[in-house]
This record gives C-alpha cells, structure tokens and sequence, in this order.
C-alpha cells in the first residue's frame, strides 16, 4: 500500500489530538475534538484548518491571459492585481476538470489554488494546452495554506500582523504580509460560509504560523479543526465538493455555479456545451433535499419518484446545528421544484425527503 502524503503539519497534529485519516492520498485531521464543536465554534468564534494538502500552481508569461482564457470558464480578464476569481475547467463536452481559484499578482503572474487530488492531472491538462509564453510551475510543495475561519478571524489574525487586514475586501488579497514574523499571502476567501483568510506561506514556516494563531485566539475560543468540519460546513453553505457536486461528467451548470461560467466570452474549452445548457435549460439540476422519514441521505445513494430513478445524492448528513437530515442531489429537472417529494434508497429501502430551498445555512451580516 502507498505511503500516505503528509503536509507539513502532520507531526504538530498529535499535540492537538487529531484523529488522522487517508483523505485522497494524504493523511489529514477528521477531527481534533468532535466535528460538531468544531463546526459550532467556525459559527459562533473561529476555527483553524490545515489544507496545506491543496495544490499551487504559478502561471507566468506574456501569454498568460490568453492562455487562461481558453482553459477557464470565467472571465479572466475581468481580475484585477490583488484579486482572487472563482472559476471552473472543463472538457470539451463540458464536464469539469476542477474548480479552482485565480489569483492575479501582476499582469503576467497568476496563481492558480486547485483539489488536492487533482493537482497533477490539472497540472498535466493545463501544460497540454499551453500556447505561447507560458511557463507552469507546480508550487504545490513549497506553500503551506492555513485558513482561519469565522466571526473572530479578522480580529485574531490582526494580534500577529500590522497590516490593516481590515482593508482587504471579500475575494481580494495582500502579497508578503508578515504575520507572527512569517512572511504569507492574505487572502479573504474561504469553504466555510464565514468570513476569514486563507493564508498562504513557506511550507516549513507552517508549524510556527499555526501554534501563533491558536495561541492568539486562545481566548476568543479559536479551536483547530479537521475536514469532517470542514465539510459539514461547505455543505450547508453550498459550496462544491469536486468528486461529488462536481466531477468529469457533471458541468458546472448543473452543478448550480452557472455564476462562473461566461459562455459570451471569446472562445473557451467547453463552451459549447455550456452555453446550450444555460440558453436551453437543463436536463438535470442540483436540489437541497431534507429527509421526511428517518435517515440520513449519503452520497451515491439513489432519488426515486415512484418506481422512476430521478438521480442520486451528491451529499448528505445530519446538520450538526440543526440536527436536520439534509442532502443535496443531482436530479432530472422535471422533479426539482420545492416541495416536490422524492424517496431516497437507504439500505434497499425507499424513505420519503422532499426538496427543500438552499443553501441550508446563510451568514448574517
């Protein structure tokens, strides 16, 4: 069996208590306490992730524009220097490859964030497209990411730094911040549906960056967390899982992030698909889904309306707030209106959920 990757923080974990897992290949933190204190206190104070797993790959070149607005769905040239863009790659038929995040440093230095599992064949997909002057570096081993999650994070980051993180915006960021004396990119972006950062430094400067900030929200109830928070979250603020919400044969239309995709752009690998799904309609949607019956809807589990399979579910649990059995679920369009009931197969038995409004769970201002 192939040893497990490990991030630069694998040894801090013990200290914390982590309960360690094989996540695509690496071994990361589930848990450090319990998934649903962790995802209460993302909520209600801050939470600390380690996703250093997450790859980083620089584009640099003359042609870098050019070459990003062939192979992303969004409008590149729209970003500006200090700026991050949601985006999506796809095939030619439209399925995704990834989603991702552009950062624009410069005029021709970009810094794409991609899935961890996807980064060498995003890196092998991006090269076999590459025109002109455009250089690719995989960076994915020398950057470390933190991302510091929820209500306090702003006021706990600006203990270890100078910088007036005040001043960058939703979706913007700031190049060599010094925080706790370890020079990082602060982005303010995140998984979670809360504000906070994402920050970005040397990969062996990582341990020292992650006991400073849990240190300086000691006392504002700041607690490190694992990916079964980081999921629970993500999913009631419906944001993708790519392998699950997204993947080679669900577009990011159908996955409900028709918002990254500009199909009156010049030309992009997979537009044509795209641009039919959002000018004809679609075939099949993403719906929330919440359980009428007993049970808990898990992904890959088949949706039903009578003795007709309309789809499956992409994800599913138990609100660790609410204690609501909710899912999402790639359905045939026909049978996604609110309130529409459906039967979810759970261990060969059909149990009754309906459709529901998302996402499940929204920030107040």
């Amino acid at each position: 069996m192939a040893e497990l990757k490990q991030t630069p923080l694998f040894l801090t974990y013990k200290e914390y208590g982590a309960k360690t897992i094989d996540f695509g290949g690496w071994a990361l933190p589930v848990q450090f306490s319990s998934i649903k204190e962790e995802h209460e206190a993302v909520r209600t104070k801050a939470g600390l992730f380690d996703v250093s797993h997450m790859g980083e790959i620089e584009v640099t070149g003359a042609d870098s524009l050019a070459f990003l607005q062939r192979v992303m769905t969004n409008d590149v040239s729209k970003l500006k220097d200090g700026k991050a863009q949601y985006t999506a790659m796809c095939y030619e038929d439209g399925g995704t490859v990834d989603d991702l995040l552009i950062y624009k440093k410069s005029d021709n230095v970009y810094l794409l964030v991609v899935n961890a599992a996807n980064i060498e064949k995003d890196y092998d997909w991006l090269q076999s497209h590459v025109e002109g002057d455009v250089t690719l570096h995989n960076q994915s081993n020398e950057i470390a990411q933190l991302a510091l999650q929820g209500p306090v994070a702003e006021k706990v980051l600006q203990k270890l730094t100078d910088e007036d993180l005040a001043s960058i915006g939703f979706f913007a960021f700031k190049e060599n911040v010094s925080i706790s004396g370890v020079p990082s990119l602060v982005s303010r972006t995140g998984y979670t549906g809360e504000d906070g950062f994402e920050i970005y430094c040397p990969s062996d400067d990582a341990p020292a960056l992650w006991n400073a900030i849990l240190e300086a929200g000691k006392e504002d109830g700041v607690v490190p967390c694992g990916l079964g928070a980081r999921d629970t979250l993500r999913f009631e603020a419906i944001l993708p899982l790519y392998g699950q919400e997204l993947s080679k044969d669900i577009t990011p239309v159908e996955a409900g992030i028709g918002f990254a995709v500009k199909v009156n752009k010049d030309f992009f690998i997979g537009q044509e698909t795209l641009k039919r799904q959002k000018e004809e309609g679609l075939s099949r949607k993403l719906v929330g889904i919440e359980m009428i019956d007993r049970g808990i809807p898990r992904h890959g589990y088949e949706v039903f309306v009578g003795d007709e399979r309309i789809g499956e579910v992409t994800t599913g649990t138990q609100s660790p707030l609410t204690k609501r059995n909710i899912g999402l679920a790639l359905v045939d369009v026909s049978y996604s209106e609110l309130d529409q009931e459906v039967e979810v197969e759970i261990r060969n038995k059909r149990v009754k959920a309906k459709v529901v409004a998302t996402p499940f769970y929204k920030r107040s201002k």
